[in-house]
């Protein structure tokens, strides 16, 4: 988390030789940002003219684009982890959001899935203290986990075409690149990856 101005009026995605960035909007002031590390890294050894230093490395292009820079406000090395819990329920007790899955940020949808499945539980238990037919109880945790599958698979696919992979071959290179110019060149590609990532009509 760094406190600055935004650099761009929507998120950035960033894969360079150096590895995947994300550069993600919070507020006018406050912006939240991820570069791909060693899971054993120390944040300690991570000053914040260093960790600039990377990010300005990756997002570097032709066009001369630069980062606003800022204090950075928090420093954390996440280990990615993908989890479901199923069935999103145990007994009478319903889970939702990070209780039943946890996807890692690179596709943005830990907050949709929350969302998505606090709408479908709400309406879930609406029915049935109107109706006193639990029904709708037992039928959550299947429609929820409709959305979260899919989600998890967006997430899935970008980390792996984003990131650069530990050991990767020349053709590991090569052929990720080919999925992700593809997509970039492609209107049936883009459309898939934008509708994966804004999410679905609601079940």
């Amino acid at each position: 988390m760094a406190e600055t101005a935004p650099s761009a009026s929507e998120l950035i995605y960033a894969r360079s030789e150096r590895g995947f960035a994300l550069v993600n909007r919070r507020t006018e002031t406050v912006q939240r940002l991820y570069f791909q590390c060693d899971p054993a890294e120390d944040p300690a050894t991570w000053p914040d003219d260093r960790i600039w230093e990377e990010f300005q490395s990756r997002l570097a292009g032709e066009d001369g684009f630069r980062l606003n820079e800022g204090p950075v406000l928090e420093k954390t090395v996440l280990p990615f982890r993908s989890f479901v819990q199923t069935p999103m329920r145990h007994g009478r007790l319903l889970l939702a959001g990070d209780a039943a899955h946890t996807v890692p940020p690179t596709g943005a949808k830990g907050l949709d899935l929350a969302l998505a499945d606090v709408r479908v539980l709400a309406e879930a238990i609406e029915r049935t203290l109107r109706t006193g037919d639990e029904q709708a109880l037992q039928a959550y945790s299947d429609r929820a986990l409709a959305r979260v599958w899919k989600a998890q698979h967006v997430s899935y696919w970008m980390t792996t075409m984003l990131h650069r992979l530990p050991d990767a071959s020349e053709f590991d290179e090569q052929r990720q690149m080919g999925e992700l110019t593809g997509i970039v060149a492609s209107r049936a590609g883009s459309t898939c990856l934008a509708e994966g990532y804004t999410g679905w009509p609601g079940r």
